[in-house]
């Protein structure tokens, strides 16, 4: 099977992982304590602002937003660059998936956050909970599934 293409996956998966898992955030934390899009969105901002990223209003939630789907555009790419390696990860695309899946929501959560200038969250289990099943359904199965597509297309073509 031939590979799947950079930018279906790259940009395809990128976005589309990165809008379902921001909606999930919005909608987990406004059911939660009713925290609106702007804050979510501005705590994103906060990796790289810190704490100003809160009095930025509009501006920094767009910021937000933008790195939010900048970092699932780098871990697509990431995948990408996997499948390539691996050709195992289009051949069985929801174990590849899932463990993917696992590996960004560890990265987010024990690297890169850490080393973001936002402020250290307390452990709250349905977070917890919610977070890892969001990075196993709706970041690593749709890469996984976009890239899988892309590479059957890429076969029909050639």
């Amino acid at each position: 099977m031939p590979g799947p293409r950079a930018a279906h996956v790259i940009l395809g998966g990128g976005l589309a992982a990165g809008l379902l898992d921001i909606v999930n955030a919005i909608v987990f934390w406004r059911l939660f304590n009713g925290a609106s899009a702007t804050v979510i969105l501005q705590s994103v901002a906060a990796g790289l602002l810190g704490k100003p990223a809160f009095a930025g209003g509009a501006a920094s939630a767009a910021l937000g937003l933008f790195l939010h789907l900048l970092i699932m555009c780098a871990m697509a790419a990431v995948y990408w660059l996997a499948c390539r390696s691996w050709p195992w990860m289009l051949q069985r695309p929801v174990a590849a998936g899932v463990a993917y899946g696992l590996v960004t929501w560890a990265a987010m959560n024990h690297v890169v956050v850490p080393l973001s200038r936002a402020s250290p969250s307390p452990f709250i289990p349905a977070w917890f909970v919610d977070g890892v099943l969001a990075h196993v359904l709706l970041v690593g199965l749709v890469f996984a599934f976009v890239a899988r597509w892309s590479a059957r297309r890429a076969k029909s073509y050639s």
